[in-house]
């Protein structure tokens, strides 16, 4: 394929293109993912506690939130091409230090690269998707790339695991390296100049009238409202699940794979499922019955009472169904929230949001969760509480918003 401007790919083009756009959302993901059950690897190995491996996790979230802030100013100014370009060799780099890191504070400095760079990523894949796919298949072809975190489940946390288990820490973060090498290859290789997004794109000067342009348009905050809400739905129960699966439930550490691997195989399958039925019934009326049906596991995870691993695993494999059922239609319908030209700029900016609101949730369900001596959490049912309470809340706020495109 030659590097020429395209304003709509051919089939097999495309085909590549999401692809590509697949592979890159695997990698930063896993990149993200993989740092939780690392957890005792990293604590051994660096010395640290566990307020410390907090900042660890953290200081990846806040990078990418501040890194898609800048980006804002300067995103839909470039060819996607060279922006994937910079923002991926940007990325190998942040992990190839992590791989090599010798104490905590290089290892923390290299997160924080990574997340600079890894969070934009993000951004510009569901931006192309958003310039190049037509609406009618827009909310599959979201699926097929939001598969990625299913993929993540499945393959990257256990492959992470195995191989900080049979070597150390820094192992996961080589192989990452490679792999994201051999990605970058591909991309120079097949992944074509788009600059239709640039037609009518906002000059640099005018970033802030599109940045207050942004903050005056009631269909742009309802739809960063929706992406603030579903990440308070979210990480207010997840980052903390794994530990009252453990102390709560009775699993042991080792059988946390298992619930991650099966949930996230459900997933990967039926990501694209709900794509194509939000592309068919409407994206926003899929949203409303997902976030319907999510809310039931949501709450019930939080108050799982002792049981085994095998009658755990069908309860989190729901959850995580219904949980990601979410975000498919969620997605596709805050993309067409707004104008190609301003679609770059404005998935920074609610990509920041998303960052966020992460982390807000996580601090507030840190602060709510009691441990008690034995190890046992207290007051998570009150975290799925508020999970439940955010998820109808975005159910109100979806109706509000208005495709553009």
């Amino acid at each position: 394929m030659n590097n020429q401007s395209v304003a709509a790919p051919a089939h097999a083009d495309e085909k590549w293109i999401v692809f590509i756009l697949a592979i890159i959302n695997f990698t930063h993901i896993v990149d993200f993912v993989v740092m939780a059950p690392l957890n005792p690897f990293l604590k051994e190995a660096l010395s640290i506690n566990s307020s410390e491996f907090g900042i660890l996790v953290s200081s990846y979230t806040f990078s990418a939130a501040v890194a898609g802030f800048i980006a804002f100013f300067k995103f839909d100014a470039y060819d996607r091409r060279n922006a994937l370009l910079f923002l991926y060799a940007g990325f190998i780099f942040g992990n190839l230090l992590c791989a090599v890191a010798p104490g905590y504070k290089f290892f923390l400095l290299s997160r924080i690269l990574a997340g600079a760079f890894g969070g934009v990523l993000g951004v510009l894949v569901f931006s192309v998707i958003g310039d190049i796919i037509p609406p009618a298949r827009r909310g599959k072809t979201t699926g097929i790339v939001m598969a990625a975190f299913s993929a993540a489940s499945v393959l990257g946390i256990p492959t992470g695991l195995l191989l900080a288990d049979a070597f150390d820490f820094h192992a996961p973060f080589i192989f990452l390296t490679v792999l994201s090498l051999i990605v970058y290859v591909f991309i120079w290789i097949k992944f074509p100049s788009l600059t239709i997004h640039r037609t009518h794109a906002a000059k640099e000067k005018d970033r802030q009238g599109l940045l207050k342009s942004f903050a005056t348009n009631a269909n742009v905050r309802y739809s960063l409202g929706l992406t603030f809400c579903l990440m308070l739905a979210g990480f207010t129960v997840v980052p903390f699940l794994s530990d009252y699966l453990v102390f709560n439930v009775g699993l042991d550490k080792k059988d946390l794979a298992y619930t991650y691997f099966f949930g996230g195989l459900a997933t990967a399958v039926t990501g694209p499922l709900v794509g194509r039925l939000a592309d068919k019934y409407g994206k926003q009326k899929v949203f409303v019955i997902g976030a319907l049906c999510s809310t039931v596991p949501i709450f019930f995870v939080t108050v799982l009472p002792a049981m085994t691993l095998w009658l755990v695993v069908p309860c989190t494999t729901i959850f995580f169904i219904l949980f990601g059922s979410r975000f498919v239609p969620a997605m596709t319908l805050v993309t067409a929230a707004v104008s190609p030209r301003e679609r770059g700029s404005f998935m920074s900016i609610n990509s920041t949001i998303q960052q966020f609101a992460s982390s807000i949730a996580a601090m507030l369900a840190g602060f709510i969760i009691f441990n008690a001596p034995d190890g046992r959490m207290e007051y998570f049912w009150v975290c799925g509480t508020i999970a439940v309470t955010f998820t109808f809340l975005s159910i109100f706020i979806s109706y509000r918003i208005k495709e553009v495109s």
